[in-house]
């Protein structure tokens, strides 16, 4: 089967080319949406492809990702971000799903959005490849998504979400407010992620009451666990560390545990004095697999790093210094330069004389 590429781009010349070198690998068609760009996208984008199609920009991703799907004409659609890279070797991969698909209507890839030390350490599974003649369509003006139906098709490729620049931390938050100026509802889960870039910019009494509203009423069981989670975070940032106690915890009333809750409760216990609930806690967090099928997300460093330093130094209070040395060691597995473990390590060698 053949897979159209499309993208929609706006201002990204610093990245563009990498992204389409590595669509090479696997498309046989690319298509190039561009959204007002004032410097040279448009014109590094014509050295991959003749399709290029510009859009008046309207406050409304899933308007500009539904035009760069009605462009393809492949049997499969597929969808990349400027800043994103594929490596050769889930190129080879993607490659592979093309004939896959033929029994498929979704293929669900992992994307891996953040990064510590060359390490993958925020992941999640994203609709990804489509099959063109069932018709599926973006919906959402901002964290836009199609829900996947029909056949779904789970690989263990990567795309890598590469930023080179921080995008403008207001501008989600703004179309979400322009949205409820201009008298438009919010689905269920735009108000989940409307109180979460509330969230990220620092307006925490707004992200309280977005998130509590969204708890009362409709959304899946993902995104009401991780609401909860972010609610632990906001109470913490306003100083009322009892409320974000009590909401990490109310994270598990809506499905399988989270790691990264796990290990706000132990840093409750820890905080105490309670070196033997904390330390449940963070055994808690580390030995949870992580149900990525679920749609939710995961934070890795709450599953091996965080917990693993937290069990070293608890370990270390109850004079289990070898089992403090050993998680140590764990999470030097992780993140070896990391400068926490870099420091034990030191302490470590001069208390045995290595």
């Amino acid at each position: 089967m053949k897979l159209s590429l499309c993208m929609i781009v706006k201002d990204e010349e610093d990245v563009i080319a990498r992204a389409l070198e590595c669509a090479l690998a696997f498309s046989d068609e690319i298509i190039v949406v561009d959204t007002g760009s004032a410097d040279k996208t448009a014109e590094i984008a014509g050295r991959y492809t003749d399709k290029i199609y510009p859009f008046e920009w309207k406050n409304d991703f899933s308007a500009a990702r539904n035009y760069s799907f009605s462009k393809a004409s492949c049997e499969l659609v597929m969808w990349l971000d400027a800043d994103d890279v594929v490596e050769r070797e889930d190129c080879e991969k993607i490659a592979e799903l093309k004939e896959k698909m033929k029994d498929h209507d979704v293929a669900m890839l992992l994307y891996a959005a953040a990064f510590e030390g060359g390490r993958p350490t925020y992941t999640y599974f994203r609709e990804r490849i489509f099959r063109r003649e069932a018709g599926f369509v973006w919906r959402g003006a901002v964290h836009e998504a199609i829900a996947p139906r029909g056949k779904v098709l789970y690989s263990d490729a990567v795309i890598k979400h590469k930023k080179l620049k921080p995008r403008d931390k207001w501008r989600n938050l703004n179309i979400y407010r322009d949205i409820i100026s201009g008298g438009g509802a919010l689905a269920p889960r735009d108000k989940f992620y409307y109180g979460r870039e509330l969230m990220f910019c620092g307006l925490y009494t707004e992200a309280a009451a977005v998130l509590e509203g969204y708890l009362c009423g409709e959304g899946t069981a993902e995104n009401k666990c991780e609401a909860c989670i972010d609610l632990s975070v906001v109470y913490g940032a306003l100083g009322l560390p009892a409320k974000s106690e009590e909401w990490a915890a109310r994270s598990f009333l809506y499905g399988y545990p989270k790691s990264r809750a796990c290990c706000m409760l132990g840093e409750k216990f820890l905080n105490e004095g309670n070196c033997e609930a904390a330390m449940f806690w963070y055994k808690m967090a580390a030995a949870l697999p992580q149900r990525l099928r679920d749609g939710g997300f995961c934070d890795e460093r709450y599953c091996g790093y965080v917990p693993f330093m937290q069990l070293c130094v608890i370990n270390y209070r109850l004079g289990n210094l070898r089992e403090a040395e050993r998680y140590n060691a764990l999470a030097a597995e992780i993140l070896p330069d990391d400068p926490g473990v870099r420091h034990n390590l030191n302490f470590f060698g001069s208390l045995y004389g290595k």
